[in-house]
Order: structure tokens, then C-alpha cells, then sequence
């Protein structure tokens, strides 16, 4: 099992860990609620030192990147990034990603846990181009201060006005004493904040400087669990729960991402979809009934008859209710359809939502 450069932080620190993609993770500490709302309301700080990083850099950089992902990377500029997924040739979901351009002909690219190899290995198989493929996840931590008031309390530790950073912008800075800290207006709770790239050696520096500065502020330590919660809550896909190689980025919803003005694999299959229409459609949804949905559960019309399947679930902290993301025929996912949830043999009835939740 894999390590970060701050586990034995989070052990010492009393942290319940657990197996995710091959690491060694904090699922919480305090407690998921406390965590979720510490998030919610003030801030809170993750080790997501688990993603994976690559660069991306040549004359033909661009041109990589562009025929691998969905979204058009030539709109970007140093200092900008974009949330953008690559599709396999069956135009199925191989991850979805965030593209930083640092600089002319040189890139970043950040990657699901899970994907790391199978995504350097997919991107390296279309290289054809002049350009250069380096993993440095292993020498990368990565810290996502989240929450309202994550710019306030962490203005103390840098120059960088962190305030006056649009949401996905990043800039270099000095952060905690620490040199060329990448600092990223970017996050996965929907709640603000940054995310924060530095060398694994500078990694306990940084969490210990984050947590005392945040202290005046109520921040909290939060492992995986408060952060599946929050994402949810704002409808932001998991891969491996709700895209994956078998789905497409239209049915995903993630036609906003994916753009036909260039070439990238499989677009001729996206574009066709887009067209005629998916045949199926990732939906938020409301339980009316008792009863969390969960991965996989079976989702039924009012005839009883299977019309999809959940693929993420949760009591959510903020709303207080039961909330969840599921793929349904498209007839059943305009908002206010009624639509049944099989949990364990019952049929609890839940109501497609417009997304986020919150």
C-alpha cells in the first residue's frame, strides 16, 4: 500500500485510515458531519497527495493534449486551468482531468489516483507528437485548503493575494516559508478555496502551517469521507462511480467540457451521441422516502421495471437529506420525474432534482 509524505501525520493525529486506490488514506478524523460542515461554513484541509501529476512539455505539447482530451486546451494561458476528461475509442470516459498551462509549451496535467498508470500509458500511446510525458506524482504533495474562509485564513502565510484569485487561476508563490508553491484557485467541494502543489519534502511544513494559521478560524483536518459528501452535494462526478470507460461524456453531463471545433479520440462517436441524443442520462436525485441510496442500486419506473442504476449515494449533512446521482432512461430524467430507488427489496420512491443539490 502506497503512502503519502503525511501519513504518519495522519496516524499520530488519530485519523481512521483506510485502503483508496492503492494509498493508505484518511477517511476522517473527528468525524465525517464535523468535517463536511467545518468545510461548508469555514474551512477545512485534505491530503490529496493520492492524485497524480504529469507534465506535458515540447513545441507539440499542445497539439498532445489536445487530441487526447474533450475540452479545448488552445483557450488556455499560463496562469489558467481547465477541467476537461480523455475518451477511449469507444468514446467512454478513460478520466477526467484538470490541464495547467505553466508556460508556453509546457503543461501539467492532474489525474484520478486510480488512473495514474493507465492514464500515462493511454496518453503515451497517442504520442505521436514532439512533446514529453513525465509522471512526477510521486514527488508531488498536494494540499486542498476548502471553504468560505480559506482565502482569509491562509493570507498570513504568502504574498500572493489570494482574495483576488478567479476561480480557476493559479499562480506561483511563496506559501509557509516554502519556495514556487503553485498555488490553485481549484478545488472539489464547491465550497472555494485552493489547492496547494509542493515537493513531498516540503509536504509537513506546509500541512503544519496550514492548520495553525487556519486554527482562529475553526479549520479542520478532513479525510475522504467529508470530501465524497461534499462533491456530491455539488454533483461533481467520482470516476470509477460515475463515469467510467463504459460511459460517454454526453450522458455524463459533461457536454460543456467537450468541445468539436478540434479532433480528439472517438469525437466523431461523442459528436453522433450529442446528435441523436444519449440513451441514457446521469441525473440528481431526492429521496422522498426513507432510505440512502447507494452504488450500483437498481433505479425502477412506477411499473416496477429497472430504468437505471444509482451510481453515488449519501445522507446529505448540509440539506439533511438523502441525496444521489444515477443514470435513467432519458424519458424518466426531466426534473420532477418520480423514480423508485430498490433498497434491499424495497421501493422507496425518490424525485430527479436539478443539479448541484446545493
Amino acid at each position: 500500500m502506497k503512502q503519502t509524505a503525511l501519513t504518519h501525520i495522519h496516524r499520530a493525529m488519530g485519523a481512521k485510515m483506510v485502503p483508496f486506490a492503492g494509498f493508505e488514506m484518511p477517511v476522517q478524523y473527528e468525524g465525517l458531519i464535523a468535517e463536511h460542515h467545518a468545510v461548508r461554513q469555514a474551512l477545512g484541509v485534505f491530503d490529496v497527495s493520492h492524485m497524480g501529476e504529469f507534465l506535458v512539455e515540447g513545441p507539440e505539447a499542445l497539439d498532445l493534449i489536445q487530441s487526447v482530451t474533450t475540452n479545448d486546451a488552445s483557450k488556455l494561458f499560463p496562469g489558467k486551468v481547465q477541467y476537461s476528461c480523455m475518451t477511449n475509442e469507444q468514446g467512454g470516459i478513460v478520466d477526467d482531468l484538470l490541464v495547467y498551462m505553466l508556460a508556453e509549451n509546457r503543461y501539467m496535467l492532474v489525474v484520478n489516483a486510480s488512473n495514474i498508470e493507465k492514464d500515462f500509458q493511454w496518453i503515451q500511446s497517442k504520442n505521436r507528437f514532439d512533446a514529453r510525458l513525465t509522471d512526477i506524482s510521486d514527488q508531488t504533495s498536494l494540499l486542498a485548503v476548502q471553504g468560505p474562509k480559506a482565502a482569509e485564513a491562509m493570507q498570513s502565510l504568502t504574498d500572493v493575494k489570494l482574495s483576488d484569485m478567479g476561480y480557476y487561476t493559479f499562480q506561483y508563490g511563496r506559501f509557509a516559508g516554502i519556495d514556487h508553491v503553485l498555488i490553485s484557485a481549484t478545488g472539489y467541494t464547491g465550497a472555494g478555496g485552493f489547492e496547494l502543489y509542493v515537493p513531498n519534502e516540503a509536504a509537513e511544513t506546509l500541512w503544519k502551517a496550514v492548520l495553525e494559521a487556519g486554527k482562529p478560524f475553526g479549520i479542520k483536518p478532513c479525510g475522504l469521507g467529508a470530501r465524497d459528501t461534499l462533491r456530491l452535494e455539488k454533483a461533481f462526478c467520482l470516476y470509477g462511480n460515475d463515469i467510467d470507460d463504459t460511459t460517454n461524456p454526453i450522458e455524463a453531463g459533461l457536454g460543456w467540457i467537450t468541445k468539436f471545433t478540434k479532433a480528439f479520440t472517438a469525437s466523431d462517436i461523442v459528436k453522433k451521441v450529442k446528435e441523436e441524443g444519449p440513451k441514457r442520462k446521469l441525473v440528481g436525485f431526492e429521496m422522498i422516502d426513507r432510505g440512502i441510496p447507494r452504488h450500483d442500486y437498481p433505479i425502477l419506473n412506477d411499473q416496477g421495471a429497472v430504468i437505471g442504476k444509482v451510481t453515488s449515494g449519501t445522507q446529505s449533512p448540509s440539506l439533511n437529506k438523502a441525496i444521489g446521482l444515477g443514470y435513467v432512461a432519458p424519458d424518466s430524467s426531466a426534473p420532477g420525474s418520480e423514480i423508485y430507488i430498490d433498497i434491499r427489496g424495497k421501493q422507496l420512491k425518490a424525485v430527479v432534482v436539478k443539479t448541484p443539490f446545493l
